[in-house]
Protein backbone atom coordinates (compact mmCIF):
# COMPACT_ATOMS: atom_id res chain seq x y z
CA UNK A 1 0.00 0.00 0.00
CA UNK A 2 1.44 3.35 -1.09
CA UNK A 3 1.24 6.60 0.87
CA UNK A 4 -1.48 7.82 -1.50
CA UNK A 5 -3.56 4.69 -0.99
CA UNK A 6 -3.08 4.86 2.77
CA UNK A 7 -4.07 8.53 2.85
CA UNK A 8 -7.17 7.76 0.78
CA UNK A 9 -8.08 5.00 3.22
CA UNK A 10 -7.73 7.32 6.21
CA UNK A 11 -9.73 10.06 4.48
CA UNK A 12 -12.46 7.57 3.61
CA UNK A 13 -12.80 6.22 7.15
CA UNK A 14 -12.63 9.65 8.78
CA UNK A 15 -15.06 11.04 6.21
CA UNK A 16 -17.57 8.31 7.05
CA UNK A 17 -17.16 9.06 10.76
CA UNK A 18 -17.78 12.76 10.11
CA UNK A 19 -20.95 12.06 8.14
CA UNK A 20 -22.39 9.83 10.86
CA UNK A 21 -21.41 12.22 13.67
CA UNK A 22 -22.83 15.20 11.80
CA UNK A 23 -26.18 13.49 11.31
CA UNK A 24 -26.37 12.20 14.88
CA UNK A 25 -24.77 14.99 16.92
CA UNK A 26 -25.46 18.06 14.78
CA UNK A 27 -28.70 16.91 13.22
CA UNK A 28 -30.19 17.23 9.73
CA UNK A 29 -32.24 20.31 10.66
CA UNK A 30 -29.23 22.34 11.78
CA UNK A 31 -27.22 21.18 8.77
CA UNK A 32 -29.98 22.36 6.42
CA UNK A 33 -30.29 25.69 8.24
CA UNK A 34 -26.56 26.30 7.83
CA UNK A 35 -26.97 26.59 4.07
CA UNK A 36 -29.12 29.69 4.47
CA UNK A 37 -26.32 31.92 5.78
CA UNK A 38 -23.11 30.22 4.76
CA UNK A 39 -21.55 33.47 3.54
CA UNK A 40 -22.13 35.21 6.86
CA UNK A 41 -20.56 32.32 8.76
CA UNK A 42 -17.57 32.28 6.42
CA UNK A 43 -17.16 36.03 6.87
CA UNK A 44 -17.07 35.64 10.66
CA UNK A 45 -14.90 32.53 10.88
CA UNK A 46 -12.87 33.01 7.70
CA UNK A 47 -9.99 35.14 9.05
CA UNK A 48 -9.16 32.73 11.87
CA UNK A 49 -9.44 29.72 9.56
CA UNK A 50 -7.14 31.44 7.05
CA UNK A 51 -4.53 32.05 9.75
CA UNK A 52 -4.81 28.42 10.86
CA UNK A 53 -4.26 27.27 7.28
CA UNK A 54 -1.19 29.51 7.04
CA UNK A 55 0.20 28.13 10.30
CA UNK A 56 -0.32 24.57 9.09
CA UNK A 57 1.42 25.42 5.82
CA UNK A 58 4.40 26.97 7.60
CA UNK A 59 4.51 24.01 9.97
CA UNK A 60 4.61 21.57 7.05
CA UNK A 61 7.38 23.53 5.32
CA UNK A 62 9.51 23.84 8.44
CA UNK A 63 8.97 20.22 9.44
CA UNK A 64 11.41 18.99 6.80
CA UNK A 65 14.25 21.05 8.29
CA UNK A 66 13.09 21.25 11.90
CA UNK A 67 15.25 18.30 12.89
CA UNK A 68 18.43 19.99 11.66
CA UNK A 69 17.43 23.32 13.21
CA UNK A 70 16.64 21.66 16.50
CA UNK A 71 20.06 20.01 16.57
CA UNK A 72 21.62 23.46 16.18
CA UNK A 73 19.58 25.43 18.72
CA UNK A 74 17.71 22.85 20.77
CA UNK A 75 18.35 21.52 24.26
CA UNK A 76 18.53 17.75 24.76
CA UNK A 77 15.94 16.81 27.40
CA UNK A 78 15.38 13.10 26.79
CA UNK A 79 17.58 12.03 29.70
CA UNK A 80 15.80 14.49 31.98
CA UNK A 81 12.44 13.04 31.03
CA UNK A 82 13.73 9.53 31.63
CA UNK A 83 15.05 10.62 35.04
CA UNK A 84 11.56 11.82 35.95
CA UNK A 85 9.49 8.82 34.91
CA UNK A 86 11.88 5.99 34.15
CA UNK A 87 10.23 3.03 32.41
CA UNK A 88 6.63 4.07 33.05
CA UNK A 89 5.74 3.64 29.37
CA UNK A 90 7.15 0.11 29.44
CA UNK A 91 4.96 -0.61 32.46
CA UNK A 92 1.93 0.68 30.57
CA UNK A 93 2.81 -1.64 27.70
CA UNK A 94 2.90 -4.58 30.11
CA UNK A 95 -0.90 -4.79 29.79
CA UNK A 96 -0.67 -4.97 25.99
CA UNK A 97 -3.01 -7.32 24.17
CA UNK A 98 -4.03 -7.70 20.51
CA UNK A 99 -7.41 -6.10 21.23
CA UNK A 100 -5.93 -3.09 23.05
CA UNK A 101 -3.24 -2.63 20.40
CA UNK A 102 -5.83 -2.66 17.62
CA UNK A 103 -8.03 -0.20 19.52
CA UNK A 104 -5.31 2.31 20.38
CA UNK A 105 -3.77 2.07 16.89
CA UNK A 106 -7.08 3.00 15.31
CA UNK A 107 -7.64 5.73 17.88
CA UNK A 108 -4.20 7.22 17.21
CA UNK A 109 -4.81 7.45 13.46
CA UNK A 110 -8.55 7.58 12.75
CA UNK A 111 -9.89 8.78 16.09
CA UNK A 112 -7.43 11.64 16.35
CA UNK A 113 -8.17 12.92 12.84
CA UNK A 114 -11.90 12.76 13.54
CA UNK A 115 -11.50 14.67 16.82
CA UNK A 116 -9.61 17.44 15.04
CA UNK A 117 -12.07 17.95 12.19
CA UNK A 118 -15.52 17.35 13.65
CA UNK A 119 -15.55 20.40 15.99
CA UNK A 120 -14.94 22.67 13.00
CA UNK A 121 -17.96 21.15 11.27
CA UNK A 122 -20.13 21.31 14.38
CA UNK A 123 -19.23 24.86 15.36
CA UNK A 124 -19.60 26.15 11.82
CA UNK A 125 -23.29 25.17 11.96
CA UNK A 126 -23.93 27.29 15.07
CA UNK A 127 -25.57 30.70 14.70
CA UNK A 128 -23.05 32.01 17.24
CA UNK A 129 -19.65 31.72 15.57
CA UNK A 130 -17.63 32.54 18.68
CA UNK A 131 -16.91 28.85 19.44
CA UNK A 132 -15.71 28.39 15.87
CA UNK A 133 -13.29 31.29 16.17
CA UNK A 134 -12.09 30.15 19.59
CA UNK A 135 -11.54 26.63 18.27
CA UNK A 136 -9.41 27.79 15.36
CA UNK A 137 -7.45 30.23 17.54
CA UNK A 138 -6.77 27.43 20.04
CA UNK A 139 -5.52 25.23 17.19
CA UNK A 140 -3.25 28.05 16.02
CA UNK A 141 -1.76 28.43 19.50
CA UNK A 142 -1.25 24.68 19.84
CA UNK A 143 0.58 24.35 16.54
CA UNK A 144 2.55 27.57 16.94
CA UNK A 145 3.75 26.87 20.47
CA UNK A 146 4.28 23.21 19.62
CA UNK A 147 6.57 24.13 16.72
CA UNK A 148 8.61 26.41 18.98
CA UNK A 149 8.96 23.63 21.54
CA UNK A 150 10.03 21.15 18.86
CA UNK A 151 12.79 23.51 17.81
CA UNK A 152 13.81 24.40 21.37
CA UNK A 153 13.81 20.87 22.82
CA UNK A 154 15.31 17.65 21.51
CA UNK A 155 13.36 14.74 22.92
CA UNK A 156 13.33 11.19 21.61
CA UNK A 157 10.25 9.09 22.25
CA UNK A 158 10.45 6.03 24.50
CA UNK A 159 10.31 3.61 21.57
CA UNK A 160 13.48 5.25 20.18
CA UNK A 161 15.23 5.95 23.48
CA UNK A 162 14.80 2.50 25.01
CA UNK A 163 13.83 0.10 22.20
CA UNK A 164 14.89 -2.87 24.31
CA UNK A 165 11.96 -2.39 26.71
CA UNK A 166 9.41 -0.34 24.70
CA UNK A 167 7.88 -1.80 21.55
CA UNK A 168 6.62 0.28 18.59
CA UNK A 169 3.22 -1.38 18.85
CA UNK A 170 1.60 0.78 16.18
CA UNK A 171 4.07 -0.44 13.56
CA UNK A 172 3.81 -4.02 14.75
CA UNK A 173 0.04 -3.91 14.37
CA UNK A 174 -0.05 -1.77 11.23
CA UNK A 175 3.39 -1.59 9.55
CA UNK A 176 2.17 0.58 6.66
CA UNK A 177 1.11 3.33 9.06
CA UNK A 178 4.76 4.35 9.22
CA UNK A 179 4.34 5.77 5.71
CA UNK A 180 1.83 8.24 7.10
CA UNK A 181 3.34 9.03 10.50
CA UNK A 182 6.78 9.65 9.01
CA UNK A 183 5.25 12.47 6.95
CA UNK A 184 3.93 14.14 10.11
CA UNK A 185 6.26 13.26 12.98
CA UNK A 186 10.00 13.29 13.57
CA UNK A 187 11.87 11.15 16.09
CA UNK A 188 13.02 14.22 18.00
CA UNK A 189 9.73 16.13 18.26
CA UNK A 190 7.83 14.40 21.06
CA UNK A 191 7.71 17.20 23.67
CA UNK A 192 4.97 18.19 24.13
CA UNK A 193 2.51 15.68 22.69
CA UNK A 194 0.46 17.59 20.14
CA UNK A 195 -1.85 14.59 19.81
CA UNK A 196 -2.66 15.11 23.48
CA UNK A 197 -2.78 18.91 23.44
CA UNK A 198 -5.09 19.11 20.45
CA UNK A 199 -7.35 16.32 21.71
CA UNK A 200 -7.64 17.88 25.17
CA UNK A 201 -8.30 21.23 23.48
CA UNK A 202 -11.25 19.63 21.70
CA UNK A 203 -12.53 18.17 24.98
CA UNK A 204 -12.25 21.52 26.79
CA UNK A 205 -14.09 23.30 23.99
CA UNK A 206 -16.73 20.56 24.04
CA UNK A 207 -17.26 21.35 27.71
CA UNK A 208 -17.65 25.04 26.95
CA UNK A 209 -20.22 24.27 24.23
CA UNK A 210 -22.04 21.46 26.03
CA UNK A 211 -25.32 23.41 25.97
CA UNK A 212 -25.29 23.42 22.18
CA UNK A 213 -23.95 19.86 21.81
CA UNK A 214 -24.62 17.94 25.05
CA UNK A 215 -23.84 14.53 23.56
CA UNK A 216 -20.62 15.66 21.93
CA UNK A 217 -19.05 16.49 25.29
CA UNK A 218 -18.79 12.89 26.62
CA UNK A 219 -17.69 11.66 23.20
CA UNK A 220 -14.93 14.28 23.06
CA UNK A 221 -13.74 13.53 26.60
CA UNK A 222 -13.62 9.79 25.96
CA UNK A 223 -11.87 10.36 22.63
CA UNK A 224 -9.30 12.75 24.09
CA UNK A 225 -8.51 10.36 26.94
CA UNK A 226 -8.13 7.49 24.48
CA UNK A 227 -5.79 9.50 22.27
CA UNK A 228 -3.63 10.56 25.22
CA UNK A 229 -3.36 6.99 26.49
CA UNK A 230 -2.68 5.68 22.98
CA UNK A 231 0.41 7.86 22.63
CA UNK A 232 1.97 6.17 25.66
CA UNK A 233 0.59 2.67 25.07
CA UNK A 234 2.02 2.67 21.53
CA UNK A 235 5.41 3.85 22.84
CA UNK A 236 5.32 7.14 20.93
CA UNK A 237 5.25 9.62 23.82
CA UNK A 238 6.37 9.82 27.42
CA UNK A 239 3.90 10.57 30.20
CA UNK A 240 5.76 13.87 30.58
CA UNK A 241 4.85 14.74 26.99
CA UNK A 242 1.21 14.01 27.74
CA UNK A 243 1.22 16.21 30.85
CA UNK A 244 2.91 19.03 28.92
CA UNK A 245 0.37 18.62 26.13
CA UNK A 246 -2.48 18.90 28.61
CA UNK A 247 -1.00 22.11 30.05
CA UNK A 248 -0.63 23.49 26.52
CA UNK A 249 -4.28 22.67 25.82
CA UNK A 250 -5.50 24.49 28.93
CA UNK A 251 -3.41 27.53 28.06
CA UNK A 252 -4.52 27.53 24.41
CA UNK A 253 -8.23 27.35 25.21
CA UNK A 254 -7.97 30.04 27.89
CA UNK A 255 -5.93 32.33 25.66
CA UNK A 256 -8.19 31.68 22.66
CA UNK A 257 -11.24 32.87 24.60
CA UNK A 258 -9.48 36.07 25.62
CA UNK A 259 -8.11 36.71 22.13
CA UNK A 260 -11.54 36.17 20.63
CA UNK A 261 -13.13 38.54 23.17
CA UNK A 262 -10.48 41.18 22.46
CA UNK A 263 -10.92 40.96 18.69
CA UNK A 264 -14.71 41.10 19.06
CA UNK A 265 -14.40 44.25 21.14
CA UNK A 266 -11.97 45.78 18.66
CA UNK A 267 -14.19 44.89 15.69
CA UNK A 268 -17.18 46.36 17.50
CA UNK A 269 -15.32 49.61 18.10
CA UNK A 270 -14.32 49.82 14.45
CA UNK A 271 -17.89 49.18 13.28
CA UNK A 272 -19.20 51.84 15.66
CA UNK A 273 -16.69 54.38 14.35
CA UNK A 274 -17.67 53.59 10.78
CA UNK A 275 -21.35 54.00 11.69
CA UNK A 276 -20.75 57.34 13.41
CA UNK A 277 -18.68 58.57 10.46
CA UNK A 278 -21.42 57.56 8.03
CA UNK A 279 -24.06 59.38 10.10
CA UNK A 280 -21.86 62.48 10.34
CA UNK A 281 -21.39 62.56 6.57
CA UNK A 282 -25.11 62.26 6.00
Amino acid sequence: MSLLELSARVLGVVGAMLVVASLVLVGPARLRATRENVRERIREAGPAVAVLAAVLLVNSLIRDVSGDLSQLVGVQITYRIYAIEGELVAQIQSIASPVLTAYFSNVYVYGYAFLMIFPLVAYFTLDDQRPMREMTIAYILNYGIGLICYLAFIAYGPRNFMPDVVDPLLYHHWPRSQLLTSEINRNTNVFPSLHTSLSVTVALMAYRTRDAYPYWFPVAVFGAASVAISTMYLGIHWATDVVAGTVLAVFSVTAAERIRAFTDQHDGSVRERVRVLAVWRD
